[in-house]
């Protein structure tokens, strides 16, 4: 196997959430694709938040690419020269007015859409975790805490009884198998 070869590159437009760029590409077996677009964008974080009472952490929110609401875990981008152990702290406090006092727990690390993206994300498991302060969310965030036991989180999943992302639902099944072990 062979790379592509980059024959050019146009950024299309870059912003604080991530930049699309337009390249000409040359196939190994010679065919150039003259529009191949990649979204770039930072690396995220998410975590699995449990408590001492073994209940799931999780922030409820609109999103509008599919316009509707979701229960995910804790999540975000990680800002400029921060640690991904510092920036999913960050993010589960400032999403959640959760912290705990035991070092993150490292499930993971997975390419989000590697035909098309750059980034990856990074997925950990908190425990113990205790509510320190309130939120303290951006302008453009609008986010419902919940707390759930993460026994019945899997019916919800698997019955659809809930509205959740794909990277919820791996997380969860990431940290039950560790937990399991």
């Amino acid at each position: 196997m062979k790379a592509w070869e980059t024959l050019s590159t146009e950024y299309l437009y870059k912003n604080p959430f991530g930049n699309l760029r337009k390249e000409q590409c040359r196939l190994p077996n010679g065919i150039v694709i003259d529009n191949f677009y990649v979204n770039e964008y930072s690396d995220w974080v998410n975590a699995v938040v449990l408590n001492d009472r073994n209940q799931l952490v999780l922030v409820k929110q609109y999103r509008h690419g599919t316009r509707g609401f979701y229960l995910e875990i804790p999540a975000g981008k990680l800002e400029e020269n921060e640690t991904s152990e510092k920036g999913i702290l960050r993010e589960v406090l400032e999403e959640t007015g959760f912290t705990t006092n035991e070092k993150p727990i490292l499930l993971g690390e997975y390419m989000v859409n590697p035909a098309v993206q750059n980034n990856k994300i990074i997925t950990y498991l908190i425990t113990n975790a205790f509510k320190t302060s309130n939120q303290q969310l951006d302008d453009t965030e609008e986010i419902v805490v919940k707390l759930i036991d993460f026994e019945e989180f899997e019916d919800l999943i698997q019955n659809r009884t809930i509205e959740t992302q794909f990277f919820t639902a791996s997380a969860y099944y990431m940290a039950k198998s560790f937990l399991n072990k």
